[in-house]
């Protein structure tokens, strides 16, 4: 899995795996803290979410078409720089009138802005590994481990958001409001961490860094092909295609932080019991990690040291999970918890996906990217199917007026969390089928003067996805939850018909 790749590659994801766990932190208890420390609606809370997702994936299309001018790496250690600003800025705990809202709206700014600058362009980074000739066919497994990467910082952010939260309301005596800016906080030490890691292996990847525009186009014309004028508008279109398809993904995937989030909230039950309750320990998780990651080593080694150390991993991630075993322990099972499935998933079934895509190959029959992002469409559709499905029958959300005089959501049912961590076991199955595939699909068939800007339209469709996350937001409240959900299943159905009708477009370009 990890052979044969380009050094540069490590270095990368590790710089982004800082980054994404501070912006997941920030991310897993944010419309909670819109809520309760400004008394916004879910529908306010949700549009102000929903456009600071919009913004953070919009901004990386001018952060492209800038790096396309002055370089990739400026604009990845620019964008650290301006991050490090908003998160300090939203770190300080301001209270709940205009003034702090008015700041925390400029600290969004700044991290949507450093964050257009930073990401899409790292990105592209790893992409311009795979032009040497050696690592060609590496490039989806590449992209894989990347994505990897990201979900590993993104796996203890809810953890650290929610432990981080309460250490500041026991032991400091803040408020329940105030201690919310705590968990901002951590982002700005995970942003210290990404820049110290980018420097010490920059040498690793600098020659991917850029820099005029005119030196990349130098660089990228030394290592690809030239291409044609209709050769460029085919895959111009063939990309914004795909890019619509996207937005649709988004949209439904990313109510996890929103509409997913209130139902964890307000419709979930808040203990959990024995072996469900192990669930909800980030270390028990990083067991189960080890154990997958030891068998793959244990079947492909070759050589019996290696086999014996893989082994004794897997009898010590094993003895772990027995001694945390509790069949009588309860815990508490707070709603921004839930957020730490996806990630989780996303560590553990790489090499899953990795060895079946892998194995289909040796035999001439891997999916194309564009099919596979199709059929990652399907799969998020039948996750909403499934919310539907339980959702019958359940009460509608309900508000009351709290001593502050604010709306407070009222927890109305128990639903068993086995639901959500099933939802988030099979929108995970989508997102690998989808994201870095398309990625990997986007670093592969953009031309090569117009990377940066391909890079950032792919999440321009990110964003305007984000921006409809909103949707749930609206619908939570003014319709029977089994409708919420079937919003999401049915757009998710029609963008998977309309990718099966383009497909024999899509894979002329690939």
């Amino acid at each position: 899995m990890f052979e044969n790749q380009p050094k540069g590659l490590f270095a990368l994801a590790l710089a982004n795996t800082g980054e994404r766990f501070g912006y997941y932190t920030m991310l897993a208890v944010f419309a909670l803290f819109l809520r309760a420390n400004y008394g916004l609606s879910p529908a306010m809370a949700g549009t102000i979410y929903s456009s600071f997702l919009m913004l953070v994936y919009f901004l990386p299309l001018i952060g492209g078409i800038l790096a396309d001018k002055f370089g990739f790496g400026k604009m990845v250690t620019t964008g650290i720089i301006i991050m490090f600003a908003g998160y300090l800025l939203l770190s300080v705990p301001l209270g709940g009138d205009t003034v702090a809202l008015v700041v925390m709206l400029a600290a969004l700014l700044l991290i949507g802005f450093g964050t257009g600058l930073f990401k899409g362009n790292l990105q592209v980074m790893v992409g311009d590994l795979y032009n040497d000739p050696q690592y060609k066919d590496k490039r989806d497994a590449g992209f894989s481990i990347f994505y990897m990467a990201i979900n590993i910082g993104a796996l203890f952010a809810p953890t650290a958001a929610i432990r981080i939260k309460e250490y500041a309301e026991t032991v400091l005596g803040y408020s329940s409001n105030d201690a919310y800016h705590f968990s901002f906080a951590v982002a700005c030490a995970s942003l210290v961490l990404s820049i110290a890691i980018y420097y010490m292996f920059r040498s690793t990847f600098r020659h991917t860094e850029g820099g005029t525009k005119k030196a990349a186009q130098t660089d990228a014309a030394s290592t690809e092909p030239e291409l044609t004028k209709e050769e460029t508008k085919q895959r111009i279109v063939a990309l914004c295609l795909v890019f619509a398809v996207v937005i649709f993904f988004w949209m439904a995937f990313h109510q996890n932080g929103l509409s997913l989030t209130y139902f964890a909230d307000e419709f979930t039950a808040q203990s959990a019991q024995g072996l469900q309750a192990m669930c909800f320990d980030v270390w028990n998780l990083v067991a189960v990690v080890f154990i997958v990651y030891a068998s793959f080593s244990l079947f492909q080694s070759k050589t019996s040291k290696a086999k014996g150390i893989s082994l004794a991993v897997i009898v010590v991630a094993l003895l772990f999970l027995f001694v945390q075993y509790d069949a009588d322990g309860t815990v508490t099972v707070s709603a921004p918890i839930f957020q730490q499935f996806n990630p989780f998933y996303v560590v553990a079934l790489t090499p899953v996906s990795m060895a079946i895509f892998g194995s289909l190959a040796a035999k001439g029959k891997e999916p194309s990217a564009p099919r596979k992002i199709a059929y990652g469409m399907i799969v998020a559709a039948i996750a909403y199917a499934l919310m539907a499905f339980s959702s019958f029958g359940l009460p509608m959300p309900q508000t009351e007026v709290g001593a502050d005089g604010n709306p407070v959501a009222v927890h109305v049912a128990d639903v068993t969390p086995n639901l959500l961590i099933m939802v988030y076991l099979v929108l995970t199955f989508g997102e690998l089928l989808l994201s870095p595939m398309g990625i990997s699909f986007v670093s592969k068939v953009a031309p090569p003067k117009y990377k940066g800007m391909m890079m950032g339209g792919w999440f321009v469709a990110t964003a305007i996805g984000n921006q409809l996350v909103v949707v749930g937001g609206l619908l939570w409240g003014a319709v029977p939850l089994w409708i919420c959900w079937s919003v999401f299943l049915g757009v998710c159905l029609v963008a998977a018909v309309f990718m099966f009708a383009m497909m024999k477009r899509l894979e002329k370009v690939c």
